[in-house]
């Protein structure tokens, strides 16, 4: 399957709220639940104009993966950027419809190859305990693990911990940052 990466858009509120629904159970059974209140459309709508604010301010980058259809399959999210640690936090979803074909690792090549375009030479990534299919993707693009969190919490009856990797790319650090 061919995908881009798309910045999120105000013209794409609609479509990603059904991508988000549509998998909500599915994401919950990896990640803790967003909450209730990111269900609701006009909840949605005004969490994602601060993401929109966010990423206009160069803090993070929100990103739709999108199929050749145009249709999101995933989201992968460059967030928490610190600038002068030339630092951001990724985090990825890949609808349920869609896993099993790739595209997280695409999506993720797609990330890693323009990171330097934001000046950062340094990424950090944390999954759960029982997303082997997530540390897979991550140790294929060069991530190493650096920890496991001492506390746990529960999600769907399961005791899960929260799984630490890093990925750096000190050769390519730029001089300045071109923001």
């Amino acid at each position: 399957m061919k995908i881009t990466l798309n910045e999120l858009a105000y013209h794409d509120m609609e479509n990603l709220y059904a991508f988000e629904l549509e998998n909500r159970a599915y994401f919950e059974k990896m990640v803790p639940s967003r909450g209730e209140d990111y269900y609701d459309f006009t909840i949605f709508k005004k969490k994602n104009i601060l993401l929109l604010d966010e990423q206009a301010q160069k803090l993070s980058y929100f990103y739709l993966i999108k199929n050749e259809l145009g249709h999101i399959v995933g989201r992968i999210n460059l967030t928490d950027i610190v600038k002068d640690q030339q630092l951001g936090h990724i985090g990825y979803r890949v609808g349920e419809k869609h896993i099993g074909q790739g595209i997280a690792n695409i999506a993720l090549q797609l990330l890693l190859a323009n990171v330097s375009n934001q000046g950062l030479t340094q990424i950090a990534a944390k999954t759960t305990t029982n997303n082997i299919a997530s540390q897979k993707v991550l140790e294929k693009n060069g991530f190493t693990y650096t920890g496991t969190s001492d506390e746990a919490f529960e999600i769907n009856g399961q005791n899960l911990k929260f799984v630490y990797y890093k990925w750096s790319d000190l050769e390519a650090a730029p001089n300045e940052f071109s923001f």
